[in-house]
């Protein structure tokens, strides 16, 4: 029903930033609530930050506080995760979800996901 398509990862520095976007279709994209998690090799799925259909609220984990932002833009069917002063523990298969009903830190709350896109932090 949802499609999630992720682009913009890379090898950045350490204090480098990136611009995540997933594109979706399928469904009406305000109707969504989304969400970015991220998986580093050996290591759980983390939630990262969410945002409501309209934008105007938005949480994140307090690993990222202050330095990631999450928006979206509903016209272009969008959510983008703005990610600034990286660290290398930032490296991690970064995926865009997409829950019918309320956001969640929990990744078992979302309905659907992407593949994901790989971003590396060099120190």
């Amino acid at each position: 029903q949802v499609q999630l398509v992720e682009s913009g990862g890379g090898l950045v520095q350490a204090g480098g930033s990136l611009r995540l976007s997933c594109a979706a279709s399928g469904r009406t994209f305000s109707s969504l609530i989304m969400g970015w998690f991220r998986q580093a090799p050996g290591k759980e799925r983390e939630f990262v930050a969410g945002i409501g259909w309209s934008g105007h609220y938005t949480y994140s984990a307090d690993s990222v506080k202050g330095r990631f932002t999450v928006s979206r833009d509903n016209a272009k069917n969008t959510v983008y995760l703005q990610m600034n002063s990286l660290k290398p523990e930032d490296t991690a298969v970064y995926a865009c979800a997409a829950s019918m009903t309320w956001g969640s830190r929990s990744p078992e709350m979302y309905d659907y996901w992407g593949q994901g896109t790989q971003v590396t932090v060099s120190s």
